[in-house]
């Protein structure tokens, strides 16, 4: 009996090539990965079922095509990005968005051939590429943690983040808080923060998020929630909804980079490629 194979509802990454130029461009130039991922689904107008649906664990298939579609631009000289994750539109990029039919093909077809003969290990899709195992490893061990150990591997980040007095609620009965702390900015302004951990495999929902918000007590000022999936589309709009208490959230992969940079159980190693066209040049004659 032939196996079944499911149909992704996301376009392919060539879809999201030309608006992610669009994004860049209304964004003024530059935007972080969140900022265009918002982008693109209001130009697109993405329906509700693909803007959820996941790739794995902790990325949607959205965000999977948008970092295709962004390795193939930054390939062809139309983006590039700073060590802080910020992509930049180029001159050519700025060019390519000006067009009205943009010639898709040509800018898969100039990458496919630059791959065959150069080695570019800076792009996006290259990076995860490389981070890939350990990415998986990560989340596999945040999904298996007890949610005590999650609620203070999260103690641990806002910490490093910047936060201070960061105390994990340990009693039963905390109305969904599994954490507060304080938060100073500049140091002149500081806010009660509290945080909530959710150990999901899928997307955390609008009603979550409301649920987490009714929790808070009146001397907090902000709300947090973590996650080792994702959110929906619905959540994100839950989430800053106007007249309510804003919930900042961070999502899994937001997570994972968040450890990666602060170094917290994870270890940096470098590595080299042996050369070896440079090695056998010199036994030439």
């Amino acid at each position: 009996m032939a196996k079944k194979i499911s149909k992704k509802k996301c376009p392919n990454y060539q879809f999201f090539i030309k608006p992610t130029i669009d994004a860049l461009y209304q964004l003024g130039g530059s935007g972080a990965n969140s900022e265009i991922y918002k982008k693109v689904i209001q130009i697109k107008k993405l329906p509700e079922d693909v803007i959820d649906e996941m790739h794995n664990f902790t990325m949607t298939e959205v965000e999977y095509k948008l970092m295709w579609a962004r390795t193939y631009l930054k390939n062809y000289g139309a983006v590039e990005n700073s060590k802080q994750g910020v992509w930049i539109l180029t001159t050519k990029g700025v060019a390519l968005a000006k067009q009205e039919d943009l010639d898709i093909k040509d800018i898969i077809r100039f990458t496919n051939n630059k791959k065959c003969t150069t080695k570019n290990h800076d792009s996006d899709f290259d990076s995860f590429n490389e981070s890939k195992s350990w990415r998986e490893q990560i989340t596999d061990i945040l999904l298996n943690m007890s949610p005590y150990a999650f609620e203070k591997l999260a103690q641990r980040l806002l910490r490093e983040c910047g936060f201070s007095d960061v105390e994990v609620t340990k009693k039963a009965g905390d109305g969904g808080i599994d954490g507060t702390g304080k938060l100073r900015i500049n140091g002149i302004f500081s806010f009660n923060v509290a945080f909530q951990c959710k150990r999901y495999k899928g997307a955390v929902g609008a009603p979550e998020i409301r649920d987490f918000r009714g929790s808070l007590s009146t001397n907090i000022e902000k709300g947090v929630l973590i996650t080792t999936g994702s959110f929906t589309r619905a959540a994100l709009e839950e989430a800053s909804s106007e007249g309510k208490r804003l919930i900042d959230l961070m999502d899994g992969e937001d997570l994972i980079n968040k450890l990666a940079e602060y170094g917290i159980g994870l270890n940096e190693v470098k590595s080299y490629e042996v050369d070896m066209d440079f090695f056998n040049s010199l036994n030439d004659d």
